[in-house]
This record gives structure tokens, sequence and C-alpha cells, in this order.
């Protein structure tokens, strides 16, 4: 797993879990993945909102809560671990298909819902997990290939354990859609 100190994009991530950074055995673990984690963990400085308006490249994810009324519930007390799509993953939408989504507070609210998992699951303990039941209600498949943590077999962590004061943010290069009901 490639180190690096996050810094100023830990305030920028939008994750909720506790905070709690990974261990060098998970760092260890993930040694050749493209995932990264903070070498010197930073006290959180607020909370996943704030967190992640901070950052900078979760802006289509800081709007799509407030369309979503969810910015107050992501401010709460949690913990929360939020699997953040950066602007980027957001962009990988046909743009159509992206206004159509942001239009439809419902299923918006799902898709949103789908990547937040209750309580604080830093990176050492994804790596060990096969699934996560999201707040939306259905689970997120988690594996580990070549390196990499993957969610639903297309969506890479490439970020982890962005600490918030109520919660953790791992960042992702994909937006997580729910499976159909």
């Amino acid at each position: 797993m490639m180190h690096r100190t996050l810094g100023a994009f830990a305030l920028v991530a939008l994750a909720a879990c506790g905070g709690a950074p990974a261990d060098d055995t998970a760092a260890t673990t993930m040694e050749d993945s493209t995932t990264m984690a903070m070498e010197a963990p930073a006290a959180p400085a607020g909370d996943i909102v704030e967190t992640a308006a901070a950052a900078g490249s979760f802006n289509t994810l800081a709007a799509a809560l407030t369309a979503a009324d969810l910015v107050e519930t992501l401010k709460g007390a949690g913990p929360f671990t939020v699997l953040a799509p950066t602007d980027e993953a957001f962009a990988k939408i046909p743009e159509a298909d992206l206004q159509a989504l942001l239009a439809n507070k419902e299923e918006l609210t799902k898709v949103l819902m789908y990547h937040v998992i209750a309580g604080n699951v830093p990176a050492s303990q994804v790596t060990t997990m096969t699934e996560a039941t999201t707040l939306e209600g259905r689970a997120v498949t988690i594996s580990v290939q070549d390196g990499k943590v993957v969610l639903n077999g297309n969506s890479n962590v490439t970020a982890t354990d962005v600490a918030a004061t109520n919660g953790v943010i791992h960042v992702i290069d994909a937006v997580l859609m729910p499976p159909a009901m």
C-alpha cells in the first residue's frame, strides 16, 4: 500500500466511522495496493461533511448530500464509515444519468446511503471482511484483488482511514449503485 500523508486531503474526504487509522499490520498487508493510508494520522479537524468539503475533490458528493438532505445526518454523532466517491468517480456516470439521479431525491438517497456503513470500520478491518451492510440496507461486497481492496467488483479503494470527528472515510474511484431489489 502506498503511504502518504493526506493532511489537507483528510479534511476533504467524506466518511465517518470513528477515525481509527490503519495500523502497521494493515499497511503491510496492503503494501502492493494503490490504496493510500496516512503515515502519521492527523487529529480529525471536522465531521464527515466538513472534512469532505475541505478536501476539494468531493464537490459532486457534497452537492448530492445537500440535494438528498443528508448533510445533517452525516454531521451527526455516528460513528459512520463513508465510502466516498471522488468527483472523478461521479464523472464516470454519463452526464444525463447523473443529472437525472441528482434530480430524483428518493433514488439519490438510496445511492448515497449505499455508501455509508454504521460504525467505525478501519482499513485493517475492511481487509478481513467479505461484505458490509450499508445504511441503505443492502450489502457491499468486499474483496482483496492483487493487493487492492475492491468493492462490488468494480470500485477500488484509493485512500483509507481519513479521520473525521464522527467516523472514517475510505475514498473510492467509482460510484456504488445498490443492486436492484
